[in-house]
């Protein structure tokens, strides 16, 4: 005879199911330009991940694509489709696939990838002996001042720089900087290549990307270790509208049966994984 509790989710089950059918399509908000995560080629792992979740809920995939900057999600998740109409319920799309765990932006999904940010180095340029991030902090001045880090605005990395009195060494870069040819992976790569800078520290799937361009063994991808005030490692998940918790708990699920599929996506891109630690708490969870 059935347990009560196999009884219980198999409705549990049935309810999500109901509920993905109910909807055609699986709506998406993203970048067209954004490797290695989106684009409008449909290239990027997020977009294969969005496409193994629209496959399994029998969807049609559909896209709202936008640049991913400030006014991101005013501009996708948050848009109803006709806004003329003040109470619409029908928004542009429906799920953001990469957000921080836990962003006040969104309603987010349990995490689903963890990564770091690295310090990437280009080899041949004679630091080819780094192996540790202290080496950059100890050398002797005299070869420290030949350092060209790329640095970015409100990042950890610069954060750590100047912790460590490296901002003098840092070449600045705008973490969204509205060029509609080139991301700031694809800026990377190319001013990597040209010398123009011979190390980065930069979030893991960016690396991946960069790492990807170029032939293996062309660079040296060292983890940055997380200090006190200095975070390194974050959990990403994927949102979607405050209070829309059906479509969270359908998500939730896919990611926790697909699990093995989404990492094999993901490490096709190179990026440095880290084990997703217990989830936290949703801040929606108790209303």
């Amino acid at each position: 005879m059935m347990s009560i509790t196999k009884l219980l989710a198999g409705l549990c089950l049935t309810a999500l199911s109901f509920t993905s059918s109910a909807e055609e399509t699986f709506k998406v908000c993203a970048d067209p330009l954004n490797p290695p995560y989106s684009s409008k080629q449909q290239d990027g792992f997020e977009n294969k991940i969005a496409g193994l979740f629209a496959k399994e809920l029998g969807q049609k995939l559909e896209y709202t694509w936008f640049p991913q900057r400030i006014g991101f999600i005013r501009n996708t998740l948050n848009a109803p489709v006709n806004d003329k109409e003040v109470d619409s319920k029908e928004f542009k799309c429906d799920v953001v696939m990469n957000v921080p765990d836990g962003s006040d932006m969104t309603l987010t999904t349990a995490p689903y990838y963890r990564s770091t940010y690295v310090l990437l180095i280009a080899k041949g340029r004679g630091w080819d002996d780094i192996t540790d991030t202290k080496q950059l902090v100890l050398m002797p001045l005299q070869r420290q001042e030949k350092l060209q880090i790329a640095m970015f605005d409100r990042s950890p990395g610069t954060t750590w720089m100047q912790k460590n009195g490296l901002l003098d060494q840092g070449i600045p870069y705008q973490s969204m900087s509205g060029d509609d040819e080139n991301n700031i992976a694809m800026q990377l790569d190319k001013d990597l290549k040209a010398k123009k800078i011979d190390m980065v520290i930069l979030w893991g799937p960016l690396a991946g990307y960069i790492m990807s361009q170029s032939p293996k063994n062309s660079y040296t991808m060292i983890p940055m270790p997380s200090s006190p005030g200095i975070p390194f490692e974050f959990s990403m998940a994927m949102g979607v509208r405050n209070g829309d918790k059906a479509r969270k708990a359908l998500l939730d699920k896919l990611i926790q049966s697909k699990t093995k599929e989404i990492r094999q996506i993901i490490e096709e891109y190179g990026i440095p994984l880290l084990e997703i630690p217990k989830a936290t708490k949703n801040k929606d969870d108790d209303d």
